[in-house]
């Protein structure tokens, strides 16, 4: 019996790697081979760029969401003594605000009062959220107590108030100018409610990474905003923080059971549960997007593939007559289809991964090139385009590429293998 040559022997190797480097006489084979490689390498840095910052965008989001925000708001309807009207406060905001740190996985419990005013400086004016919250609640906000981006002194914020950096370049004040505040519903008069005003001066100019936050909230002392607010002595909300607030759900039940049978709970998820879905239904669709691409340009392997058996029949048939088996041919085919597919999808990791890893500097020159106008954070909610590099995603955009690149490649390389060697030969 003959003895049988080892898959993907040494020769086969050779053979394959003769073929691909076409002579200049058969240019139209090489030609192919360029455009599948670099049809391959393209899709490939397409799809882990778009996966990237698919991925960079949701952390962002959410990142900016848990680090200025509840994870959970609770509320209170409360009945005011001897009447049937009932209004939304929480009286006892502190024995509430205990029980609730009382909860395994709760990490803060931050009685709020929370009103819309409008604020003035030297001519300028913005509407703004304020809400009324204690200053070691307040510097237990990781996106608002950022030594990084903060200026001023947090530690003064009881003196003053705090403003998000996109509210103070509105009004053009800095650190120790002093913002007027106006809110309609002010003091009750025999005139009837007039309005209220206060001065502030500005001890504290947070940048939460939100345009949105940035441009419309500040911050006041508890204390202060009840007076303002026509509040005294009760908070109109809670804000609580826990340590796992992708499962939030799961600690909603106890909180429920320690806010008491009037209270209602709005967690993050509530609030930005239609964004997420909407990222959700947005990264399955780019995903097919770009998957079809990468289709499209493993076909061109095929192309590439087609053309090459066709000007290496002759050499086939000459092969087959030597005692070459049909699956010797099919492996060198396979080798050179599977060859670019693979040599294209490594150079794809590469070009995405590099993308990934220096987006800021290419983001600031196509910025800059463009005038600017690229990225609108009033738009877009955040500064910057965000990039992330998941090894799950690389590994699902080579694996993409690699499976349709070798699988495509069986076809044109089968055809070779079954090529009757008489055929070939016969007008040579």
């Amino acid at each position: 019996m003959a003895n049988r040559t080892a898959p993907f022997s040494a020769f086969e190797w050779m053979i394959a790697w003769r073929y691909i480097r076409a002579r200049r006489a058969e240019g139209g084979v090489s030609v192919m081979t360029w455009i599948s490689l670099v049809g391959i390498t393209l899709a490939v840095f397409a799809l882990i760029a778009t996966l990237s910052v698919r991925a960079g965008f949701r952390e962002e989001f959410i990142d900016t969401i848990l680090g200025a925000n509840a994870h959970v708001t609770v509320y209170q309807d409360s009945v005011i003594e001897g009447t049937d009207i009932t209004r939304r406060v929480i009286e006892d905001y502190e024995g509430l605000s205990e029980r609730l740190l009382r909860i395994d996985g709760v990490t803060r419990a931050a009685p709020v009062v929370r009103g819309q005013v409008m604020a003035s400086f030297d001519g300028g004016n913005a509407g703004v959220e304020v809400f009324g919250i204690r200053a070691g609640d307040l510097g237990s906000l990781p996106r608002i107590a950022d030594p990084e981006t903060g200026i001023g002194d947090i530690a003064r914020f009881d003196e003053g108030i705090a403003l998000g950096s996109g509210l103070a370049r509105e009004l053009g004040a800095v650190i120790g100018d002093k913002v007027r505040i106006l809110s309609p519903n002010g003091a009750q008069t025999p005139m009837g409610q007039s309005p209220r005003v206060s001065a502030y001066e500005v001890t504290y100019i947070f940048t939460a990474g939100r345009y949105d936050i940035d441009r419309t909230r500040a911050y006041l002392p508890l204390s202060e905003a009840q007076l303002f607010f026509n509040r005294d002595g009760v908070a109109g909300e809670i804000e609580v923080m826990v340590e796992d607030p992708d499962n939030v759900q799961e600690i909603v039940p106890e909180i429920m059971a320690a806010a008491g049978p009037t209270a209602f709970l709005w967690t993050w998820r509530d609030s930005a549960g239609s964004f997420l879905r909407a990222l959700t239904v947005e990264d399955n669709v780019m995903f097919v997007i770009l998957s079809i691409l990468v289709l499209i340009a493993s076909m061109n392997i095929i192309s590439g593939l087609i053309m090459l058996v066709k000007n290496k029949g002759r050499d086939i048939g000459i092969l087959r007559t030597m005692g070459l088996t049909e699956g010797s041919v099919l492996r060198v085919f396979f080798i050179c289809g599977a060859g670019i597919g693979t040599i294209g999808t490594l150079l794809g990791v590469i070009l995405g991964c590099a993308f990934a890893i220096w987006i800021d500097p290419i983001f600031a020159t196509v910025n800059y090139l463009s005038g600017g106008d690229v990225w609108d954070p009033s738009i877009r909610g955040i500064y910057a385009l965000p990039a992330k590099l998941e090894l799950g995603d690389v590994l699902s955009a080579v694996a993409l590429s690699l499976t349709l690149s070798w699988v495509i490649t069986l076809f044109p390389a089968r055809r070779a293998a079954r090529m009757n060697p008489v055929e070939a030969l016969r007008y040579e």
